[in-house]
């Protein structure tokens, strides 16, 4: 299907090749956009399923794009920086043209319970997750608000399903994405900016020990556990027409995963 043939979409986060932003990008482009990417790879080395051959993705992945007869560029950047967003929409617009798709995938995430979490723990979650989020989405808007419609997608993890105790700052700063997405939905509707949130649910990019997902399969009603391109398929349909009345809902696209 050619279903988003003549856009651009940014991804933020697509730095390993198991990833979640890895298999966004590919779908999209599939469905015939034009991608530009970001990674981070200061992050993803403090990873304990951080492979080696990692580092070597970004550039892989882009050829990989553009043999599907699409465009593709990519940067490393720091979400956490203030000024990460206008920088990267510049980069973008200056390489590619004007996005209408942004889908923000980049996560920052380190396990804190009560008795570890700190300060500096909290900022970092906060720099990534939610002003990163934020700033890039209303800078975004901002740039094509009058000119074209806009999709905007934001990766939530089922804060609002059930708790997730020893995760503490990852949840707060999650949480706080899914309460932007449905607020900032409604200021950007006038403009044909459309604003959702996707949680997939567990999901194997190659973090998960086969003791945990012998855990996690008897949750799964389907038997299986969720894998990127179940989360990429649905994200490649809240970025097309087909979904342009749908705007300020938290989808849980989790296989009816139950904690």
């Amino acid at each position: 299907m050619t279903r988003l043939i003549h856009n651009i979409a940014i991804i933020t986060g697509a730095s390993r090749e198991s990833g979640i932003g890895t298999a966004i990008c590919r779908t999209l482009a599939e469905e015939g956009a034009d991608i530009f990417f970001t990674h981070w790879s200061a992050y993803d080395r403090t990873m304990d399923y951080s492979e080696e051959k990692d580092a070597a993705w970004p550039d892989i992945l882009m050829e990989e794009i553009r043999s599907l007869g699409v465009r593709c560029a990519s940067m490393e950047l720091d979400l956490s920086r203030p000024d990460a967003a206008a920088e990267l929409l510049d980069t973008v617009s200056g390489t590619l043209g004007s996005p209408s798709i942004l889908v923000n995938n980049a996560t920052y995430s380190v396990d804190a319970d009560f008795r570890s979490m700190q300060a500096d723990i909290l900022d970092a979650h906060y720099g990534v997750n939610v002003r990163g989020t934020c700033l890039l989405t209303v800078e975004f808007a901002r740039r094509i608000e009058g000119k074209h419609s806009g999709r905007v997608i934001n990766m939530v993890s089922g804060q609002d399903k059930s708790p997730e105790p020893g995760n503490l700052a990852y949840v707060a700063t999650k949480g706080a994405v899914s309460a932007f997405t449905k607020s900032v939905a409604l200021e950007l509707a006038t403009h044909h900016i459309t604003v959702n949130a996707v949680d997939p649910g567990p999901t194997d990019t190659g973090w998960m020990s086969g003791t945990l997902k012998d855990t996690l399969r008897p949750k799964f009603p389907m038997g299986r556990i969720g894998e990127p391109a179940d989360a990429a398929r649905l994200i490649a349909f809240l970025a097309s027409e087909e979904a342009a009345w749908i705007t300020g809902q938290i989808i849980h696209s989790d296989g009816g995963f139950s904690s």
